[in-house]
This record gives structure tokens, sequence and C-alpha cells, in this order.
């Protein structure tokens, strides 16, 4: 049986690589995904996730994550969550539970420490900067403060036919307190089934959340698409009706892969991706949308956006 291992944006090439080791020796869904997005968290490069994240308009970093088990549809979610490293894995432990699995704000807080995991001030003083930077111009030029919703997404199948998906992110640069996007919602953010495949989704979740587009990728896969077929149509359709109803659509990209370890991807923006699988070392690809169709082609890291 093949494994696969597929994510959003090119901040996960590294992570990906650790997740593939863990799959050729016939590691887990489950360890390879926890470790591949911790990767991601602990990287303060990255702006819109983990430590260094970027923080809300009153200075705050508040994290949401979350973690799907396809053999069991158990689902763990925190949001808003505040000064605790790895979101996902708090996550993934809440993935065990039957009950009280979403947890925001205090609750998933109090539930971090009572696990022990562990406390960290996940404000550096990089985003910080940008923060007052952009609060100024903010204030100065009467600007909009919204920008940036990177969250790093992750599907992945394993030798032994399980699948897992997860999400993690700050979510939106300059959001008010308590927002809440599309990440940490089951069907919107993410969604798998080992029966079928699974699917994770980026970009604005104001805009996501209205379709369950993750839900919908793995709906039209159950009904015999292929992975990339299943992703551009669920995409492309839902940004049609979301400019159709309201004028407009915001930045919307999918991953996905099915039980084969077949994947895909749709977008209406330019993305970037990693894939890796038991044929295939990890690459970094670029994706756009072409006449309706999203393409994409093997790039080298350096040639885009560390992100």
């Amino acid at each position: 049986m093949s494994w696969t291992i597929i994510a959003t944006w090119r901040m996960a090439l590294e992570g990906v690589s650790k997740g593939a080791e863990l799959l050729k020796e016939n590691g887990s869904a489950s360890e390879a995904i926890e470790k591949a997005i911790r990767c991601v968290e602990d990287n303060p490069r990255y702006g819109s996730v983990g430590y260094g994240g970027l923080p809300n308009y009153v200075g705050e970093v508040e994290l949401d994550a979350a973690y799907m088990n396809g053999d069991t549809l158990g689902i763990g979610a925190v949001a808003g969550l505040k000064d605790y490293a790895n979101p996902v894995s708090v996550a993934k432990k809440l993935s065990e539970d039957r009950f009280n699995i979403f947890l925001v704000g205090a609750g998933a807080d109090a539930y971090a420490h009572m696990n022990g995991f562990e406390r960290k001030n996940m404000l550096t003083e990089a985003a910080r900067d940008t923060w007052k930077a952009r609060l100024k111009e903010v204030n100065d030029k009467n600007l909009s403060p919204y920008d940036g919703h990177d969250t790093v997404g992750m599907v992945v199948l394993d030798s032994a036919s399980t699948m897992v998906a997860a999400t993690s992110t700050s979510g939106l640069f300059m959001k008010k307190p308590g927002r809440i996007g599309d990440s940490a919602l089951s069907g919107s953010g993410l969604y798998v089934d080992s029966e079928i495949g699974g699917a994770t989704a980026t970009g604005l979740g104001e805009d996501i959340m209205k379709g369950c587009l993750s839900y919908e990728v793995v709906r039209l896969m159950s009904e015999g698409l292929a992975p990339q077929e299943a992703a551009d149509q669920a995409v492309q359709a839902f940004s049609e009706k979301l400019r159709r109803k309201k004028g407009v659509a915001g930045a919307i990209s999918l991953v996905c892969a099915n039980k084969k370890g077949e994947w895909g991807v749709g977008t209406n923006v330019e993305f970037s991706f990693v894939v890796a699988t038991d044929q295939d070392a990890p690459q970094v690809y670029l994706a756009n949308l072409e006449n309706g169709k999203t393409v994409y082609r093997v790039v080298d890291p350096s040639e885009i956006e560390d992100k």
C-alpha cells in the first residue's frame, strides 16, 4: 500500500520531509502529521502559524488548530488558544475524547494546562514590530487592517491505509479578538474519512466556511471523482457562487488525497503546496488558475515566498 502526504504552502516543506521519513519506515499517519505540523508551528519565520504568528488587533497571538482521524472520525479542535506551543497536539489529544472535543479561549488554555502542554509566549519581537507598524499604517492612512491568512493544513495516508488530516494557524493578521476562521471547523478547514479520502483548505476563512469545502471535496471523491477533479469542481463552483451572490470571492485553495494515495489541488489564486509519496521525494509545487482549471508545476523552493 502506498503512502502520501500533501500540505498547503511552501512553509510545510521541512515538516513534510520529516513526516515522509516516518512514513518510509511504516510510521503511522498520526505520528507523521503531528511531527510535520509541529515543525511549522515551531519555526518563527512563518508569520501565520504558531510561534511568531502575527497577532490580532490588540497584539495578542490567538491560535486555532484541528485534527481528524479518518478511521474513527474522531475530531479535536481548539480556537483562540493563547500562550501554548503546538496547538495541533492539543487538538490531537482532544480528538481522543467523546465529549468536549472543541474548546475555545480560556477553556482551551485550561485544557492545555491540565494536560501538561508547554506554556510559551508565542509573540516574537519580529511579530510585535510588524503589528506595531501595521497598526500605525491603519491609523495614519485609514486602511483596512486585514492582511494574511495562511494555514498549514495536511492530509496523510500511511501504509496501513489510515488517513488523517490536521490544520494549524494564527489566523487573519489584525483580526478582531476572538475571531475564528475555517481552520478549526470540521468540514470547512479539514475533513477525512479513511474509506474515501481527505481534504484541507487555506485562504479567507470567512468565505471557505460558507461552503464547507473540505467536506464537499470528500463527498465528491465518494461519488467517484478523482482528487484533482473533486478539488477543482468544489473550488471553482463555489468561487462562482460567491461572486454571483456577493460580488467577490476571497482566496480559496484546497489540497486533497484519496484512499489510493492519489492527490489533487484546487485554487482561485496563486498557491504553493508540498507533496511527498512512496514514489516521489518531497517537492514544492506552484498552482494557478488558468481557463477555469487548476494547473501546477514543480518549483525550486527558493523561487517563491517562504510561506
